[in-house]
């Protein structure tokens, strides 16, 4: 079989990429990012940030000893031409498939992923931890830390960095400026960067050592460090990172690799003790067109056609959740000026670019600042406005002190739209919501509800527009609903109560969240089977509808409830109202069908929730386990 790269057929290891001489280095780049293209054609995934910092990632392992010399990739999501440099290309294809490659750095993965990540703003702190580390132990080995400007905007790098500057320990930091995170970075620090970038080009302390020594004399060459670091601060403004603590160089042409390879080889055996600092500029989606063009640049795509550019969407033309969530906001937001939006860098992901159009004035996107963005909303409440902070189940992680702190004890009004609630595919167990639940319920003075479905959803958002009095927080799922008819923006739930939706006998089944179309296919088996169960709609974690919870444990034999969140939420609040009643005491069965407890590997979220036991057939099964033993205990009694 005739061989497709001139170079890159060649390469399975950054010491087969060392064999290579750097004059041929950019046809090897080359050559990777045209792989690159062709791998996400096929897996879909993050191709505009790969494709961005494909001729840094060939000068890094070119010039590093890695595995032993530690690269970090912030957020991880720009790391497919590491993999495919470092042992992985030929399983590249299956990129964020069951089973496959995960789409970010992974420990377990590789030797060569030395920190996981997929959220970002981590790896200066992570690269801190490993250099002192090396410190402690006398070794030598370098460190490299690559983030973004976008990453670098959270507050958590600035804590790094500052203790980093402080530490006077050796690393190096690669600030991979692309004026591109997922949505345009905001804020001061965009700007910062951007006045960076309008200055001259620094290339490198020896470079400029020759200019100071030129331009003047031999006799000035030993007070050229001081002359040095003035003409840095003077051309280049990357005062900020000097105060730091930081040797700031730069910024540089990221996809210039005449450039690249020496200033890393400088840093890399440079004696200078503390860190250092190397600003890049690059193009996200570098080198194909589509990309470069793109509103995104590709930042997240299906699988698409390489030679067009067009992606492959789904059949389904059912809203997703999302887009359910923006436009009933957008409704109320007509008629209440109160009501503002609040994201934290993901407008597009959140729905809430569509808020953004409608009201410009009204709608905040604070940047990577999860923490801020939670108590910005609270000082909003504090001034009776009405905010929304929409932010994925998974990143309002970032932010429970605030949420505790700044909300819930001062029980300020703010409501949360939590995205991506559940299982949600191919970016695997670091961005599933599955704690969620649990988080907020423990917390006193907080309302928690869960859509069964888009109508519901809607219902939700209308309910929140009228509690004032303390937090809430409403959970959906990633993509579409299941074609529910929406009801008015005037149709709310009365707080803390449920639906049911069946009657039946023996055994009842209170579902929080999206797993009742489930349940209900479930039911439909059973009754196949000749066993009829009363469903609810529970709606509310917090606080629960505890009449009907009583209600229905003294008219069945058992309850049982289902939530596709961690243990500790809606199942255990329930169980914990039951024990509190003394209803556990008469032979009421109790089961709880949360999420395993174990991070679930990326796969299509069917597969996941079959592994987790929360499809159909998984109730179904646990409910005639359920129904049996009350029959042998039953039998045993006799």
């Amino acid at each position: 079989m005739k061989n497709k790269y001139e170079f890159l057929d060649k390469i399975n290891f950054p010491t087969d990429l060392k064999k290579i001489p750097d004059s041929k280095l950019q046809k090897v780049a080359d050559e990777l990012r045209e792989e690159v293209i062709d791998v996400v054609s096929v897996t879909g995934g993050h191709l505009g940030a790969s494709l961005g910092v494909v001729e840094l990632s060939v000068a890094l392992h070119y010039i590093f000893n890695t595995p032993k010399d530690k690269l970090i990739w912030d957020v991880g999501h720009q790391c497919y031409p590491h993999k495919i440099l470092t042992g992985r290309k030929e399983r590249m294809r299956t990129l964020r498939q069951g089973g496959g490659l995960s789409g970010f750095t992974k420990r377990s993965e590789s030797e060569y992923d030395t920190f996981g990540a997929a959220h970002s703003s981590t790896s200066i702190s992570s690269a801190l931890g490993i250099a002192e580390a090396n410190k402690l132990s006398n070794k030598a080995d370098n460190v490299i830390a690559v983030i973004g400007d976008g990453a670098i905007s959270a507050g958590m790098a600035y804590e790094a960095m500052n203790n980093a500057g402080a530490s006077k320990t050796k690393m190096i930091v690669i600030l991979n400026d692309n004026d591109m995170s997922i949505a345009r970075p905001v804020g001061a620090m965009s700007t910062y960067l951007a006045k960076i970038f309008s200055g001259k080009i620094y290339f490198s302390l020896r470079e400029t050592i020759k200019l100071i020594t030129s331009a003047f004399s031999k006799r000035f060459s030993a007070k050229a460090g001081k002359a040095e670091d003035l003409l840095r601060s003077a051309v280049t403004g990357g005062t900020l990172f000097s105060s730091l603590g930081f040797y700031y160089i730069g910024p540089i042409d990221g996809h210039d690799l005449n450039s690249l390879i020496p200033i890393l080889k400088n840093a890399r055996d440079s004696k200078h003790e503390g860190p250092i600092l190397i600003h890049i500029k690059t193009k996200k989606g570098k080198g194909y067109t589509f990309a470069e063009d793109a509103k995104d640049n590709f930042h997240g795509v299906s699988k698409f056609n390489v030679k067009t550019g067009e992606q492959l969407k789904g059949s389904s033309k059912l809203p997703s959740y999302t887009k359910v969530f923006a436009e009933t906001l957008v409704k109320h937001a007509k008629k209440d000026s109160k009501i503002v939006a609040i994201t934290a860098a993901m407008p597009g992901g959140t729905g809430l670019d569509i808020f953004r159009k409608e009201f410009p004035d009204r709608s905040f996107d604070v940047g990577i600042a999860e923490q801020h963005a939670v108590t910005f909303a609270a000082g909003l409440a504090t001034e009776n406005f009405k905010p929304y902070a929409a932010i994925y189940s998974t990143f309002l992680q970032r932010a429970y002190d605030q949420v505790v702190h700044d909300v819930a004890i001062q029980s300020l009004p703010v409501r949360f739209a939590i995205d991506r609630a559940g299982l949600v595919g191919a970016d695997g167990p670091t961005h599933a919501g599955s704690f969620d639940t649990t988080y907020l319920t423990t917390l006193p003075n907080f309302i928690v509800m869960a859509a069964s479905d888009e109508s519901e959803l809607v219902r939700m958002i209308n309910t929140s527009t009228e509690i004032n009095d303390r937090p809430s927080a409403f959970r959906y799922p990633r993509g579409t609903g299941i074609g529910s008819i929406l009801p008015s923006i005037d149709e709310k739930i009365e707080i803390g109560k449920s639906k049911i939706i069946q009657d039946g006998k023996k055994l009842a089944i209170l579902n929080f969240g999206a797993r009742l179309n489930e349940t209900l296919k479930a039911s439909e088996n059973l009754k196949k089977k000749g066993v009829n169960i009363t469903i609810v709609d529970a709606r509310f974690a917090k606080p629960l509808d505890e009449n009907l919870i009583w209600q229905l444990a003294t008219t069945h034999e058992a309850i049982m409830t289902i939530e596709e969140g961690s243990i500790g939420g809606f199942g255990s609040h329930v169980v914990n109202f039951l024990s509190k009643k003394g209803l556990m005491d008469n032979d009421l069965k109790f089961r709880s069908m949360t999420l395993p407890d174990i991070f679930i590997d990326q796969d299509t979220p069917e597969n996941m929730y079959k592994i987790a036991n929360l499809d159909s057939s998984s109730i179904e099964e646990k409910v005639l386990d359920v129904l049996n033993s009350n029959i042998i205990l039953q039998k045993k009694n006799n």
